[in-house]
């Protein structure tokens, strides 16, 4: 393709250029950028791209970036009005029933604004939920040392002061639409409980005290973390578990935490950059694609399907996750490379090969042609680059349809390429809104299982072990509403998978192994 092809090409993908010193940069969305005649276009032309941006003949362009509009509430108000709330259309009564929420009442108010798509089914579920909380995550650490806990607090603390969404409390109660207010300082709870050696073994006490089944945490009140720790003596240790809540973090989100923990306990905390507001993806998914083009972007997709793909006729979405079981699977490492050779081949990424192949499964499980599954989108494609450094919970849960029928494969293969690329233009769609377009009626789930796939952080450097020195990873547990999910780990070579929960956990870089049936950490945490 020409210059002029390969231009407008790269706006329809949502691809954008830049110079980083003398080399051309390029962003966007990675499955368009698989694309091999893209690629090459994208060489033979380079040295003419790099002319255009320097003369300023080339403006990068986002679909859907919006300008986000500025915070309205001064630090020093007295009373919050409706014109300060630049986000949100709420009644001067709706500000003054979250104010009662706050401590410390106006002064201590930041920000009020909505909740993003995937925080509103959370809260749905939280709301709904007879007892416990399926979203309510831990993760539990062993220290040497009080003073190695101290410091891990005191991270965390430096942590949550720089992030507006660990400071984020969520209202509900007498409001039209549920809001999210930022507290100026919110402080980490850490408590101390003292346990009994002779009732078993205090991991394991501390565990099941905070069970999410029937554990919960009051999710109005800023943070929506705990830390809470026991004394270990038979193991000489500190063991502690950190609760927080799946609406204030997603897995990526933890990454940023672990690093900026890491930062922290070296003392290089004052070397980090700006944080990067929540508010700014909630303005992106509030203000970005309009509904209506949502919209029909998912009456395309699934007007047709009237019937709901339920492997082994499984049709709870909204459970406890109780009784669901783990297993992981690595994949051979000679299978690994074949599926990467076989992307290459066909333009198409990894991931759109195990898209296909999951319907493939859940087509023989639900008896069905025309599969529809939820798939984990990163929710970071849209808007500022500076996402990857922000924390929040971005990721979004979509219907994705593959017609599993008697095509051939590469063309079922380049079919869910296509629409797995153009879903992602839709990342911030609300999961209601799409099921409201097809033709399964409420309170019907459209599907019932569920396609994680994720990318791996880089491994460990020593500096990073260095840093948590005394801190070991003991065991992580999260859970979900949906029955059957297939979490597939792409570790840059080979693959893991995982069918059962999504992972969502704060790992530590490995620095000694763990004890028998301790789940120890192996390097940071992977990306939804």
């Amino acid at each position: 393709m020409n210059i002029l092809e390969l231009l407008a090409t790269l706006k329809t993908k949502d691809v954008q250029l830049a110079l980083k010193g003398k080399q051309l940069s390029v962003n966007g969305n990675k499955h368009a950028l698989s694309d091999p005649a893209i690629l090459a276009a994208l060489r033979e032309h380079k040295p003419a791209l790099i002319e255009l941006i320097k003369a300023g003949e080339y403006t990068a362009t986002k679909a859907g970036e919006v300008q986000v509009p500025a915070n309205g509430i001064p630090a020093t108000a007295e009373r919050i009005t409706p014109a300060m709330l630049t986000l949100s259309t709420l009644s001067q009564d709706e500000i003054e029933r979250i104010v009662a929420t706050v401590q410390g009442g106006v002064a201590n108010i930041q920000d009020i604004y909505p909740l993003a798509p995937l925080q509103e089914g959370i809260l749905f579920h939280h709301v709904s939920a007879e007892q416990g909380d399926p979203y309510v995550m831990q993760s539990q650490f062993a220290f040497d040392s009080l003073a190695r806990f101290d410091a891990f607090a005191q991270a965390l603390q430096r942590v949550m002061d720089r992030h507006d969404i660990l400071r984020t409390g969520m209202v509900w109660d007498g409001l039209a639409q549920p809001s999210q207010v930022v507290w100026r300082q919110a402080r980490l709870p850490v408590q101390a409980l003292m346990l009994d050696p002779a009732d078993g073994d205090i991991a394991a006490q501390l565990h099941d005290l905070f069970d999410a089944r029937h554990y919960r945490l009051d999710v109005t009140q800023a943070p929506l973390l705990r830390l809470v720790r026991a004394e270990d003596p038979a193991n000489q240790r500190i063991v502690a578990t950190l609760l927080f809540h799946h609406m204030a973090l997603d897995h990526s989100a933890l990454d940023v935490v672990c690093h900026e923990m890491q930062a922290c306990l070296l003392g290089q905390g004052a070397a980090l950059g700006q944080a990067v507001p929540f508010r700014n993806y909630v303005a992106q998914a509030r203000l970005g694609i309009s509904e209506q083009e949502h919209e029909r972007f998912f009456r395309q997709m699934l007007g047709d399907i009237s019937e709901p793909t339920l492997p082994f006729g499984l049709q709870d979405v909204q459970g406890d996750a109780r009784g669901i079981a783990e297993v992981s699977l690595p994949l051979a490492p000679a299978l690994a490379q074949r599926l990467r050779v076989q992307a290459r081949q066909q333009g198409v990424s990894a991931a759109s090969l195990f898209h296909l192949g999951w319907a493939q499964v859940l087509a023989v499980l639900a008896g069905k042609a025309q599969v529809v599954f939820g798939t984990v989108l990163m929710g970071r494609m849209q808007g500022s680059h500076a996402t990857d450094r922000a924390l929040g919970i971005f990721i979004n849960t979509l219907p994705f349809r593959v017609d599993v029928d008697a095509q051939d494969v590469r063309t079922a293969v380049k079919a869910t390429h296509s629409r797995l690329t153009t879903l992602l233009r839709h990342e911030h769609a609300a999961l209601a809104l799409a099921q409201r377009c097809s033709g399964v009626l409420a309170p019907t789930p459209l599907f019932s299982a569920l396609l994680n796939y994720r990318h791996s952080a880089s491994a460990a450097s020593a500096e990073a072990v260095s840093a948590w020195h005394g801190i070991t990873a003991l065991r992580a547990e999260e859970r979900t509403n949906y029955p059957l999910t297939l979490s597939v780990d792409d570790l840059g070579e080979g693959f893991g998978q995982h069918p059962g929960r999504p992972s969502t956990r704060l790992r530590l870089p490995a620095h000694r192994a763990g004890k028998p049936g301790e789940r120890t950490g192996t390097g940071p945490p992977y990306r939804a």
